[in-house]
């Protein structure tokens, strides 16, 4: 038997600000904090050595621990407090990458605690480690606590082979699996030839009948002789909402060379958002990644709501 060791693939996560709080408790005799106050300690100066200590071994997190990503962390902060019987040493640590930082916060914290421990078990042999936590943790999906259900989308498929039935459509089905994911209802899906005129007409009637929060198109975004939807949903939005346009292709260049070949539009008619994503179901899981669910701020922001 050959089990397979592997890392989790994070490389679909976009990149966020990501923190993390952590901390350590470490029992010590009321005399062994009167001596670190006086500086009778017999190893040099026990917390400033704890707190560089924390901060090199919150760089090596990845090295120590086997399933974590290495980091390329944007900060680190190590506090250490002395009460009547413990030392707190609290670890605050950022990065803007796509996973969490939990891991090298609580690193940062128990190392700078062990390292107390080796400085001062010459003077105290009764220390003990008595808590290593959490305690807050910021960034990524957990940040945005928007709940899609409430919400119609409508789905529209633009193929010429998909609407004639010769190729199967596989990003539409896509699609609606990942609304479903956030519990958003679709009452309407369609698949339509790559015809502006007719896309234009869909998108208005759509829209106009206040019946969906948002459309989602699929296909018909790039350089090809049929490729009409950016202009057809130009030609219908009130507003463009050029950021998401920005970050879909920024994600998609940094996995996929052709991505900046992609015209997808996104905007607003009326009280619906409407965004463009490829025809490919690579693009579209891409597309997802991006959108939700920080897109789903945007609905209660448009109903009045502050940021």
């Amino acid at each position: 038997m050959n089990p397979r060791f592997e890392t989790r693939d994070t490389s679909s996560k976009p990149n966020s600000l990501r923190s993390a709080r952590a901390s350590a408790i470490l029992k010590v005799s009321p005399s062994t904090v009167e001596a670190i106050r006086s500086g009778k300690t017999p190893k040099a100066d026990p917390l400033s050595v704890a707190k560089v200590a924390a901060i090199q071994s919150a760089k090596q997190t990845g090295t120590l621990i086997p399933y974590c990503h290495p980091l390329p962390l944007t900060y680190i902060g190590v506090e250490i407090e002395l009460r009547a019987d413990e030392i707190v040493a609290t670890s605050d640590v950022k990065a803007v990458w796509n996973t969490g930082v939990e891991m090298e916060a609580l690193v940062a914290a128990t190392t700078a605690a062990v390292t107390l421990y080796d400085m001062l078990k010459a003077i105290d042999d009764e220390m003990e480690i008595t808590s290593v936590r959490l305690m807050e943790k910021k960034g990524g999906k957990s940040s945005f606590q928007e709940s899609g259900s409430g919400l119609k989308a409508a789905v529209i498929v633009l193929s010429d082979s998909v609407s004639k039935g010769t190729t199967e459509d596989r990003s539409g089905k896509l699609i609606l699996q990942r609304l479903q994911d956030y519990q958003i209802h679709v009452p309407q899906f369609k698949v339509m030839p790559d015809d502006a005129a007719a896309l234009q007409g869909e998108l208005r009637k759509l829209a106009d009948s206040g019946e969906v929060d948002l459309i989602i198109t699929s296909g018909g975004t790039g350089l090809g002789p049929r490729d009409i939807t950016p202009e057809a949903t130009q030609s219908v939005i009130d507003r463009r909402l050029d950021g998401i346009e920005e970050a879909l292709r920024r994600f998609g260049q940094d996995r996929t060379r052709t991505a900046m070949l992609s015209r997808g539009v996104a905007g607003v008619r009326g009280s619906t958002i409407i965004v463009n994503l490829p025809g490919s179901p690579a693009g579209v899981e891409d597309g997802f990644n991006v959108l939700f669910p920080a897109i789903l701020h945007a609905f209660r922001i448009m109903k009045g709501a502050r940021h």
